[in-house]
């Protein structure tokens, strides 16, 4: 399986994994797992560590550096395909973040895992429910 972790999703993983539902720790840990993040994510999380919304004890670029190296995690780019169907992916609401993540699933063919309830209900993309 190839699973694409929303932001919130990879920083419990890390930091709060007891809020992982059960069903998202066994695809996270089932043989062949590729998990893949998105640089949006990257963001997001600077964004949660800038505004004082997430307090790390080490710098941001340190544990980022520790997160993607401990997890093997795999960078899915943004493209101009992920750009362009940012645009026409089917999300009711329009935070580009979710529609990049949302786009990204789509274009690389990945299963977002969230707990979104927004990002649940698009359609066009494989979604993994943290329930």
């Amino acid at each position: 399986m190839k699973l694409l972790l929303d932001t919130h999703i990879w920083i419990w993983s890390h930091v709060a994994p007891e809020h992982l539902a059960p069903n998202v720790v066994a695809a996270l840990a089932a043989q062949g797992t590729e998990v893949w993040l998105s640089p949006i994510s990257v963001w997001e999380f600077l964004l949660l560590v800038e505004r004082g919304r997430l307090t790390l004890e080490i710098g941001s670029d340190a544990w980022l550096d520790a997160a993607f190296t401990s997890a093997g995690l795999r960078e899915a780019p943004i493209t101009r395909e992920v750009a362009q169907r940012s645009r026409t992916v089917k999300v009711p609401h329009q935070d580009p973040a979710d529609r990049f993540l949302a786009a990204t699933a789509q274009v690389y063919d990945l299963t977002l895992v969230t707990d979104d309830q927004h990002l649940l209900k698009g359609r066009g993309f494989a979604k993994l429910a943290n329930r």
